[in-house]
């Protein structure tokens, strides 16, 4: 396909501009597709998922889980269909029956990396395979980068996951940024090598923090729309409790019982206030009256 036809992806109109810092830009002259899906369609909402070729189980794990919870909303999922990451990003949202697109540093028909070209059959038959470049052409390292422009481009955002601070994700998120697209990296521990380049996004390029699939389409979504609800700890009896129940709370004894008078020293309450919060908090099975004072209930006995 090329510009103008029905399915040509107007996201890549953004290279024109980007064109104009390196010569490895442009808007492609056209595009070579191989599966049944809507290019156009597809693109129209879409998240780029990439990351480390080598990547931990760690990686392949979130890759994996981002992805089929994005498909599963209806997102596409975009990679490059690479060891790493990339499979695990697409294998996610194939296992949902989402759509993944895969775009290639080669020709359409070749398969590249040889070991995953059941992936990409199966990415053929449930989403798309495309590429710029003719039919038959082998990848090059210069082709790898010129094909991450295009990932990122025709995305709504880019979501980094494992990347090493020399690597071809990083790449990809330069492009995102270019191209005015959401860049998200997602965490690993500090120890690990192949998270030092989204740590560094993060600290140092302004990347959302991605933890979940609800901070991804936030962050492609319009402003004010699909916001992402923070969680919140689950309250307890106690956190609805007024000043004087709290105070009175905190002043009984753990072990030993203690009488009203003492408690309302402990509190800073006069003793008409003590001993009604006292008995409130009885009522209320948080603390324990015995013969000689209050205290707090005893632990359950381990089963």
């Amino acid at each position: 396909m090329i510009p103008g036809d029905d399915e040509w992806p107007d996201e890549v109109e953004v290279l024109a501009e980007a064109g104009q810092l390196t010569r490895r830009a442009g808007i492609p002259f056209g595009l070579w597709v191989r599966g049944r899906a809507n290019l156009r369609h597809a693109l129209k909402s879409s998240v780029a998922l990439v990351g480390a070729r080598a990547c931990s189980s760690y990686g392949e794990h979130v890759a994996a889980e981002l992805s089929a919870g994005l498909a599963d909303s209806g997102v596409t999922v975009v990679s490059g269909g690479a060891f790493g990451i990339d499979a695990a990003a697409h294998r996610g949202a194939l296992a949902v029956s989402g759509t993944t697109i895969a775009v290639l540093a080669c020709g359409v028909d070749v398969s590249y990396p040889k070991r995953n070209s059941a992936l990409l059959s199966r990415i053929v038959e449930q989403g798309l395979v495309v590429a710029e470049l003719p039919p038959g052409c082998s990848p090059t390292k210069l082709r790898f980068l010129a094909r991450n422009r295009l990932i990122a481009a025709a995305t709504q955002g880019t979501v980094v996951i494992e990347a090493a601070i020399r690597s071809g994700a990083l790449n990809t998120a330069g492009w995102a940024e270019q191209c005015g697209r959401a860049v998200l990296a997602v965490p690993g521990p500090v120890t690990s090598r192949m998270s030092a380049g989204s740590h560094l996004l993060v600290r140092e390029r302004n990347a959302v923090l991605a933890t979940s699939v609800a901070d991804i389409i936030e962050s492609i979504s319009p402003y004010g729309a699909g916001l992402t609800q923070l969680p919140r700890a689950p309250q307890s009896l106690t956190d609805t409790l007024d000043a004087d129940l709290q105070r009175a709370l905190d002043a009984v004894p753990v072990l030993h019982p203690a009488p009203a008078t003492r408690i309302a020293v402990t509190a800073g309450l006069d003793l008409p206030t003590t001993q009604q919060s006292l008995e409130a908090l009885t009522a209320l099975a948080l603390i324990t009256q015995t013969p000689t004072g209050w205290r707090l209930p005893s632990p359950p006995e381990p089963s």
